[in-house]
């Protein structure tokens, strides 16, 4: 299974499409958050089952403020993550994800990749496909696999601006 992670795409999903051709094919899609009205372009272009919660730019937006639910063998929540503090680091994020008994909590927010395991808890942000703010500040998203033994394999991947 192949799941494409992405968040702070901020009104261009175009971006995606770029991703897709260089991925192929994926089984799902998360997106967490600032998706800024562009929902069924996202649905559209992706082709597979999606999983979106708002961001703090997405005002008017009829989805979710976060989701849970299980993928394979793992449970998620997925959050956008400023109702958390994650500007500052991810401890208020971790306990929560720990207190509802998560294996991967995807969030974003911070235009900052990342993928850290600690005590059976992965937390996953993808960083921007628009304007990333990591060093470098190359687009990024987050290409999970999951093998046949239900092995997890994260990959932070960079997009060519």
């Amino acid at each position: 299974m192949k799941i494409l992670v992405i968040s702070d795409t901020h009104g261009h999903a175009g971006r995606l499409w770029d991703v897709l051709n260089r991925t192929g094919q994926v089984d799902a899609l998360i997106h967490c958050g600032d998706v800024e009205g562009q929902e069924d372009e996202i649905r559209d272009l992706a082709d597979c089952p999606c999983y979106m919660v708002t961001g703090n730019n997405d005002w008017d937006s009829v989805l979710p403020d976060e989701i849970t639910a299980t993928i394979d063998d793992y449970r998620i929540w997925i959050t956008h993550g400023h109702r958390y503090g994650v500007s500052l680091g991810p401890e208020m994020l971790r306990d929560e994800a720990e207190s509802k008994g998560i294996d991967l909590c995807f969030f974003g927010h911070t235009h900052r990749p990342m993928v850290e395991t600690e005590n059976n808890l992965t937390l996953i942000n993808p960083g921007s496909l628009t304007y990333p703010r990591q060093l470098g500040r190359k687009p990024t998203y987050v290409l999970i696999t999951i093998d046949r033994d239900h092995g997890l394999h994260f990959e932070i991947c960079e997009l060519k601006k």
